[in-house]
């Protein structure tokens, strides 16, 4: 295969768990940072849509909730049409360091992307959660 099937970013926040899991899982949460709008439906098999205006939106369907250290949901892959059943996978892990969070999210299942499509996808998703990483730890920081 040759192409690597994961991105993992590791951030310090200084805020504690709690305040990261309510940026992380619920609609005012996700909209401050993740997008402009956002909704979710909080449990495993819940459905969710984030957008960003003018740009795009995505499906996402909730897959892991354990409250307040693991959040899991798939969602639509870039350029691939709606009725394709390939999706990503993202996890944020929440681990509590001295009342701030290490945050990890990991982003898998890019091997199943087609060729064509791979790079471009890959290198979007890179730069993709760079950018809203940095928009989470902004939207904390002002609180």
């Amino acid at each position: 295969m040759g192409f690597p099937d994961r991105i993992e970013r590791t951030v310090e926040l200084a805020q504690p768990p709690a305040a990261v899991w309510t940026a992380l899982t619920t609609a005012d949460g996700l909209s401050a940072w993740f997008g402009d709008e956002a909704e979710i439906d909080l449990r495993p098999g819940g459905l969710g849509r984030v957008a960003w205006i003018g740009d795009r939106s995505a499906e996402i369907r909730v897959e892991r909730v354990e409250e307040p250290e693991v959040f899991g949901f798939t969602w639509q892959v870039d350029g691939i049409p709606d009725d394709d059943p390939r999706r990503t996978y993202v996890e944020f892990t929440l681990q509590n360091r001295d009342g701030g969070t290490r945050l990890t999210v990991v982003e898998s299942g890019f091997a199943q992307l087609p060729d064509s499509q791979y790079s471009a996808t890959y290198r979007s998703h890179v730069e993709g959660w760079a950018r809203e990483l940095d928009e989470l730890a902004v939207s904390l920081d002002a609180g």
